[in-house]
């Protein structure tokens, strides 16, 4: 399916690995010029060489924080005009909501929350002048289902969902769309890590603990970060005009609900 979407310009935060990398792959598929982002200068570098050579499209590394100002500025600066926005950022580290002191709170509330709405701040304008834009903002599963020791990922996200409902509903006039994308347990070196934990504090092998993530999910297996590319190339594209202030999750089944 041709998306609609080449020679568009997608700024992709946080895709040098994992599901922000498996995005930008997918939308250099389809045909846009997609700059990435990362702080770790020779991996971007390695990252956005591999992108291009896989699928021919312009990728730009940005290798800056996109947590500061500062960061977010140099991404701006290096897109010009925005049509595609796809946010993400790493959640918090699991802990006990007790032990959360203020400025952990503080920080899981801005890397979460506050940041991709001052990136959507700073580009939902130029969308609503040109008529076409698509905004992405991967959150997490635990929007919908709580995890224990993932209070803070969950509520910052949360907020951002709630926040961006309205706004979604602002500019749809101007085929703009903003949606949501809630990733379960996909095969990203974030589940390695939370596995690696668990195994530890069960004493039991990695192998072990995989197996009985695994086994949660009606699926039976990790979703890939290719699979989870595709989906938000989708709804980036130009035939997803009419869904916006959706979240769409991606978790195998695991969510034990109706709706």
């Amino acid at each position: 399916m041709d998306l609609g979407i080449a020679g568009r310009t997608a700024l992709v935060c946080a895709s040098s690995r994992g599901l922000g990398r498996g995005c930008a792959t997918a939308l250099a598929h389809a045909g846009a010029r997609v700059i990435i982002n990362g702080r770790d200068e020779p991996v971007l570098q390695r990252v956005a060489a591999e992108i291009s050579a896989d699928t021919g499209a312009e990728i730009i590394p940005v290798a800056v924080d996109v947590g500061t100002p500062k960061g977010r500025a140099a991404l701006l600066a290096a897109a010009g005009e925005v049509d595609i926005l796809v946010n993400n950022n790493a959640g918090p580290p699991p802990a006990d909501f007790r032990a959360l002191d203020h400025g952990q709170l503080l920080a899981g509330i801005e890397a979460n929350m506050l940041v991709p709405i001052a990136m959507v701040q700073a580009v939902i304008d130029g969308m609503i002048d040109r008529r076409f834009g698509r905004i992405v903002n991967i959150t997490s599963g635990s929007v919908r289902m709580p995890l224990p020791g993932l209070d803070l990922s969950s509520g910052a996200r949360l907020g951002l969902t709630g926040f961006l409902a309205g706004v979604a509903r602002q500019v749809a006039f101007a085929n703009v769309t903003i949606n949501n994308l809630l990733p379960g347990a996909f095969d990203t070196a974030r589940i390695d890590a939370l596995d690696a934990a668990r195994a530890a504090n069960a004493g039991i092998s990695f192998r072990e603990a995989r197996a009985q993530r695994e086994q949660g999910i009606p699926a039976r297996r990790l979703g890939s970060p290719a699979e989870f590319g595709s989906a938000c190339a989708f709804l980036c594209s130009v035939h997803a005009g009419y869904i916006t202030g959706q979240s769409l999750l991606m978790d195998g089944g695991a969510f034990p609900g109706v709706v």
